[in-house]
């Protein structure tokens, strides 16, 4: 473990991650922590949220910070509204979706840390339009994660976005895209 120094962030000075209709700031990275921790804010938009995965090596925590979402955990199912924390540990197939009437917000821990660097290579795969599989499967793979499916029948092209995700929800959530101009 890295020696850790006091660290002071405000969330509008760390550049938005954004990821199929997802934006992440990552505002304690495994390096600020000591490799014990990532700390970062997750904003979907209504539909939006990622397929059933499995982090390998890493506990999640959910706090619900805005709006309604819908978590699979470990197969049980449940609505989690704001002011909620729920707890995904490692090895366990999980998802969520916003299920709320505008953009929700998640804070999230995810111990030990580096999960960003998941969120970091997959904002790079999208940025280049649809990202190819195997590519993904390899970051996923690198990153101690798996569970990302192709729609059936696409044989090994997504053909769109995840399952999860509604279509168009791609790029950065609107109340960012409308801020930045």
């Amino acid at each position: 473990m890295s020696e850790t120094k006091r660290k002071v962030v405000s969330r509008d000075s760390v550049e938005p991650v954004c990821w199929f209709g997802e934006e992440g700031r990552f505002l304690l990275r495994k390096e600020d922590t000591g490799g014990l921790y990532s700390f970062y804010q997750i904003t979907t938009q209504p539909g939006s949220g990622p397929p059933m995965h499995v982090h390998e090596t890493a506990d999640e925590a959910f706090f619900v910070n805005q709006g309604r979402y819908e978590f699979e955990i470990g197969g049980v199912t449940e609505v989690i509204e704001a002011g909620t924390v729920i707890y995904g540990p490692r090895g366990v197939p999980h998802k969520f979706l916003n299920v709320g009437d505008g953009p929700g917000q998640l804070l999230v821990i995810a111990t030990p840390g580096g999960v960003e660097n998941f969120f970091i290579g997959l904002s790079e795969l999208v940025s280049k339009g649809r990202p190819d599989w195997d590519k993904m499967q390899e970051l996923a793979n690198r990153n101690h994660m798996r569970g990302f499916m192709p729609q059936p029948g696409a044989h090994g092209d997504l053909g769109g976005p995840p399952p999860g995700v509604r279509p168009g929800a791609g790029g950065p959530p609107a109340a960012v895209r409308g801020a930045r101009g």
